[in-house]
């Protein structure tokens, strides 16, 4: 029996239970899921159908950890096979979750220059009344400030709405990867801030080890000449570090979807979750 999966857990998590589940789920398959996301980070030098590998490696890691929870354990081989299939839907939900941010942050931009310009010449205005020259100034930077906060918390509220959207593909018979998306919209619908809770949570445990392998090194490299035979040792160190960051930082993130994915579903649907009708 799996020791994520009984009475007692099968309950409604914390933000903080979450990723403490996680990190247990982790450690307790730490050689699988590396072994896992090695193969992955390997697929990402081959152009487009090793981007398709790796979403899918990453997929399978989520149907893993899911597996876990609902006390259906499965071997590599067998969710292997079963996510196989769906290689190439893997990829597109990942491409399609891309574009619709991009778009997004587009139409942010746009709407945020016009309102941002009539807001300038409105505050603007009534500021220099009041404190003349200074207040346009003001004006300014205070149009500026609530534009990129407004433009961040747009990003981060729609990151938040697709965390989730390849673990329905990987875990849900008869769903394809539109259906996949939009399933982790509407899951997330009433659990928009706690998601960014643990996404905040997830990041400051991983932050060590982004510290050592990505941003230490880059101190390092802003510290030489481009060009130089130390710059280019460092920018080598720096790369491989990141890589290994990759690798061990990446199964933990999967393990975490699948939690706020068994999560949801428990919150919305209730305790009977199968992860498929299948002997496993």
């Amino acid at each position: 029996m799996s020791q994520f999966s009984s009475s007692s857990s099968m309950q409604p998590l914390s933000v903080g239970n979450v990723v403490t589940a996680g990190v247990r789920m982790y450690s307790s398959h730490l050689k699988t899921y590396l072994k896992l996301a090695l193969q992955a980070y390997l697929w990402i030098f081959v152009p487009i159908y090793g981007w398709a590998k790796f979403a899918a490696i990453a997929g399978l890691i989520s149907r893993l950890a899911f597996g876990e929870l609902v006390n259906q354990p499965e071997s590599v081989s067998n969710a292997r096979n079963y996510i196989k299939s769906r290689t190439w839907s893997f990829f597109f939900v990942g491409l399609r979750v891309g574009i619709l941010v991009f778009l997004a942050y587009i139409g942010f931009a746009i709407a945020g220059t016009i309102i941002g310009t009539i807001a300038v010449l409105v505050l603007g205005f009534l500021l220099r009344l009041i404190l003349g020259e200074l207040g346009t100034t003001i004006a300014v930077g205070l149009v500026v400030v609530a534009l990129l906060g407004s433009l961040f918390f747009g990003i981060v509220w729609l990151y938040s709405r697709w965390f989730i959207s390849e673990v329905p593909l990987a875990v849900e018979e008869s769903i394809n990867g539109d259906q996949s998306i939009s399933r982790s919209w509407n899951l997330t619908q009433t659990s928009i801030w706690r998601i960014q809770g643990i996404v905040l949570v997830s990041f400051i445990v991983t932050f060590p080890i982004l510290a050592l392998s990505s941003y230490i090194p880059q101190i390092f490299l802003l510290r030489l000449e481009e060009g130089s035979t130390a710059y280019t040792i460092v920018y080598l160190i720096s790369w491989i570090l990141s890589f290994a960051g990759g690798i061990l930082i990446m199964p933990f993130w999967q393990v975490i979807k699948a939690v706020v994915y068994y999560d949801l579903r428990t919150r919305r649907e209730g305790l009977g979750l199968k992860l498929r009708d299948r002997d496993i």
